[in-house]
């Protein structure tokens, strides 16, 4: 190898090292595949190809990772799942029962499917209608620490 080849593969080594140390720290699977291309240019390189011929390997090499093993990896993983709402999200739509009355314009309380107890008010956009004790609602939104609900067109329990 002369001095040329030296520098060139010094530069893919590099340029593995930074890419990885990168990856690290963001845990996102592209620099990885980039480094695993430029993993492929030194290959290239120590194997005597040409600067240009040896990029040509890595970018390749770094293309065909990212379109076909990282999105693999991502969902062998679970990062592409989709992810069960959480807090606050994940209270619209539950369905819940009213455990002190309330009305349009007096708050009151219903217990939700997981047994929390929210302070209720109905929403706004339906009629003026005094849910019963035990009535069906579903919460439609949060406003801070107030669900909004609306009445449930099921029967009772």
């Amino acid at each position: 190898m002369n001095i040329t080849e030296w520098v060139q593969a010094l530069v893919w080594i590099a340029l593995v090292l930074v890419l990885g140390v990168v990856e690290v720290f963001t845990l996102d699977f592209i620099f990885i595949m980039l480094a695993a291309g430029a993993a492929g240019g030194l290959i290239a390189a120590v194997i005597g190809a040409p600067w240009w011929l040896s990029a040509i390997v890595a970018a390749v090499v770094a293309l065909v990772l990212l379109a076909l093993v990282r999105p693999r990896v991502l969902q062998a993983l679970g990062r592409n799942a989709d992810p069960h709402r959480t807090g606050v999200e994940g209270l619209v739509g539950m369905a819940g029962t009213v455990a002190v009355a309330f009305t349009p314009s007096r708050p009151g309380q219903v217990r939700l499917a997981n047994g929390e107890t929210w302070s209720a008010r109905i929403d706004t956009a339906v009629p003026d209608r005094t849910p019963p004790l035990g009535t069906l609602v579903v919460v439609e939104s949060i406003e801070g620490s107030t669900a909004v609900v609306r009445i449930e067109q099921k029967a009772t329990p």
